[in-house]
């Protein structure tokens, strides 16, 4: 077996995201992985419920060998020994993030031999991690250009903290990933949307649409099209507020979320505040995306680039991973949060 490849948790900005990529290169590659200062910027270092989930489901996708793997552990061994596609259920405690766990186990499963199916439970909409409307909307469209096939469903809606949200997730496996370059925009051909609630008054999820529309015709001078749900199937109550840019060589989604006290006004606000910084910085895609996408480029044979909005501490450290991985260059113009250029040289 090969030596274990040592991981410091602490690099970067030091969170989950070095253990999901980590998991994630692992099984492909079959390269066997320690981690160890697991979170250790983090206030509540080491496993927590969701990441603890994504160890023990990569585990069985690719009945892997472990050490550590336990609720506040700073250090793990991960051996894999193959990647299984099939039928998998995985739940993410309370409101733990789905689309988090799918960063672990997705990017694997897309390089299996056959299909998969997953029904994901946990948190769906919740802070500090994409929603699933930007997997789905965002992430998958752009994922498609480099051959990826997935299509995605949600039957209920976890909100922060009940969470209990359900989705459907199949995978269809590609061989290799197809190069891609984005690097401009092109022009831009409109913006949609949605402002949906669960077990909240119906006046709510108007004045998320009313705010975000008045906001935007006035500022930027475009018509949006914005779709209300009124009463998502959810767990608990919620709010959610998301739109969508579409140009003609790439999107962009951004969304906020509603709380206690918090004025429907203000999740329309947050939300047209983010979308009015992208329109108005230079870059293809969103920073949020650039991590994200980073693993499936590192990967397309050929070379691939983008260009983003900002280069972030999570970017710089999804690299830096990947790199302990891959014998790959990667080159990279552009301060941190600054825009910038990554390029993916895979021969």
């Amino acid at each position: 077996m090969d030596r274990p490849i040592e991981i410091d948790g602490s690099y970067g900005e030091g969170g989950g995201q070095i253990l999901r990529t980590a998991l994630a290169f692992s099984a492909i590659l079959k390269k066997p992985f320690t981690i160890q200062n697991i979170r250790s910027k983090r206030k509540n270092p080491g496993l927590q419920a969701q990441h603890l989930e994504a160890v023990k489901a990569l585990a069985r996708i690719t009945e892997a060998q472990t050490e550590g793997v336990q609720f506040g552990s700073q250090r793990i061994t991960f051996i894999p020994q193959k990647i299984l596609p099939g039928d998998y259920q995985f739940e993410v405690k309370t409101a733990g993030s789905i689309t988090l766990l799918l960063q672990a186990i997705f990017l694997p499963l897309c390089m299996a031999k056959k299909d998969s199916r997953l029904t994901l439970v946990g948190g769906t909409h919740v802070p500090w991690s994409p929603s699933f409307h930007y997997f789905s909307q965002v992430l998958l469209p752009t994922l498609r250009l480099m051959g990826v096939n997935a299509e995605a469903n949600i039957e209920n809606w976890g909100f922060y903290p009940k969470g209990g949200g359900k989705i459907y997730l199949e995978i269809y496996p590609v061989t290799e990933f197809s190069p891609v370059s984005l690097i401009d925009r092109g022009s831009l051909k409109k913006i949609r949307g949605l402002s949906a609630i669960s077990n909240l008054p119906k006046h709510v999820a108007e004045r998320q649409r009313d705010q975000a529309l008045k906001r935007v015709q006035k500022d930027l001078k475009i018509d949006p099209e914005i779709t209300i749900l009124y009463d998502v199937p959810s767990n608990g109550p919620g709010s959610f507020l998301f739109l969508l840019v579409e140009y003609e060589k790439t999107i962009a989604g951004f969304s906020s979320l509603g709380s206690r006290g918090k004025p429907a006004e203000k999740v329309a606000d947050e939300t047209v505040d983010l979308l009015k910084d992208y329109l108005k910085s230079d870059g293809c895609i969103n920073f949020h995306l650039s991590d994200q996408l980073a693993p499936f480029m590192a990967l397309a044979k050929g070379n691939s680039s983008f260009t983003t909005t900002k280069v972030t501490d999570h970017l710089l450290t999804n690299l830096w991973v990947i790199e302990q991985f891959l014998d790959i260059k990667i080159l990279r113009t552009g301060e941190k949060g600054e825009s910038g250029r990554i390029k993916f040289l895979n021969e």
